[in-house]
């Protein structure tokens, strides 16, 4: 018992200096790796930033991102050690290394995600160009069962997701393996080296970072992470809408005010949004353009307002002329909603 004990604490070591050395060669490898073009682009609309100071940025930089982790440290992953394996429910299981997937055509895609955890007003959301392999297309090559219904990913530190089939294989909306973030290798902190895009489902099912396997099953066989916890397991992302200028208790000069935001409704779109001061009738605001309907939406509204202390509301509509619910509903268990409100002076 002795001797087995010594054995397997040598063996334990030399795996733990094994990957210790993998994670210090981790930075390096990034550094150094270049990613093939992508074949298909998405553009950036030209008037997609309204230029108002103080709104968020159309695109998100990759410091300024959300982050949800549930590890207590970012795993480094070396590249050249990488596998990907998708089985399950399939008729072929398939096994991938970072050169298989680069070596695919990539498309690159601008989607916001957003966290089901954010509140109505929240910064729980971000829109970024991401670049990678369609996930649909990996699908078909192994061949899934017609009684699945979810495919199950697993992050490298043991976070897992559930991931409605149908989202992943509907060819009118690219669920992407992502490979880039605006332009570079990803970040470690946001799933170097392969993460998981899905437009229009909260980031709990669909964000899988540093994921690493793709078990095709069903939402009655197996459960993941948070649905464990409590929240629904196929979370559709709820339209949703912010006032981030004026700030809560600001104050605005006299004359023309400026109010002005973002609302998102992946994967659906917004064609308007609206806003009333004071319970006061529901004024248009000027819309950012977008190339897509998987991004947010920028908005502004110049309102002639007297002094004193003011109270606006903001709500948006999608593409299916649905208008942005009032009823007040916290983020658990499938996404928070309600109509943002801020307070603020007119000098």
């Amino acid at each position: 018992m002795s001797a087995a004990a010594a054995v397997l604490g040598a063996a334990a070591g030399v795996a733990g200096r094994w990957a210790s050395a993998a994670a210090a060669r981790a930075p390096a490898a990034r550094d150094l790796l270049r990613i093939p073009a992508p074949a298909v682009r998405d553009p950036v609309p030209a008037a997609a930033d309204l230029g108002v100071a103080d709104v968020e940025p159309w695109l998100t930089p990759a410091d300024d991102f959300y982050r949800i982790d549930t590890a207590l440290s970012v795993p480094r992953i070396d590249v050249d050690a990488w596998e990907l394996r998708i089985h399950g429910m399939v008729e072929r299981e398939l096994t991938l290394r970072f050169d298989d997937l680069t070596a695919r055509p990539l498309l690159e895609r601008i989607v916001t995600l957003a966290c089901v955890s954010n509140p109505v007003g929240g910064d729980l959301v971000g829109n970024a160009v991401w670049t990678g392999v369609p996930i649909r297309d990996l699908l078909a090559e192994a061949g899934p069962s017609a009684e699945a219904d979810m495919v199950l990913s697993t992050s490298e530190d043991g976070f897992t997701a559930s991931t409605p089939l149908e989202a992943l294989a509907d060819p009118g909306r690219d669920s992407l393996l992502a490979v880039t973030m605006n332009g570079e290798p990803l970040p470690f902190e946001h799933g170097y080296p392969v993460r998981m895009v899905v437009p229009g489902l909260y980031g709990y099912v669909s964000a899988t970072k540093w994921v690493v396997d793709l078990e095709v099953t069903r939402f009655d066989r197996a459960e993941a992470y948070w649905t464990s916890r409590g929240w629904t397991a196929r979370g559709p992302i709820k339209m949703s809408s912010r006032i981030e200028v004026p700030a809560e208790g600001g104050r605005t000069e006299a004359g023309p005010a400026v109010l002005a935001g973002t609302a998102w409704a992946q994967h659906t779109g917004i064609t308007a949004v609206q806003v009333s001061v004071d319970e006061g009738p529901w004024q248009d605001a000027e819309l950012g353009s977008v190339g897509t309907d998987d991004t947010w939406r920028q908005w502004v509204l110049r309102t002639d307002l007297p002094g004193g202390r003011h109270t606006a509301r903001v709500r948006a509509v999608d593409r299916d002329g649905t208008v942005q619910i009032a009823e007040q509903a916290p983020p658990a268990p499938d996404g928070a909603s309600g109509w943002h409100e801020r307070t603020f002076t007119v000098a």
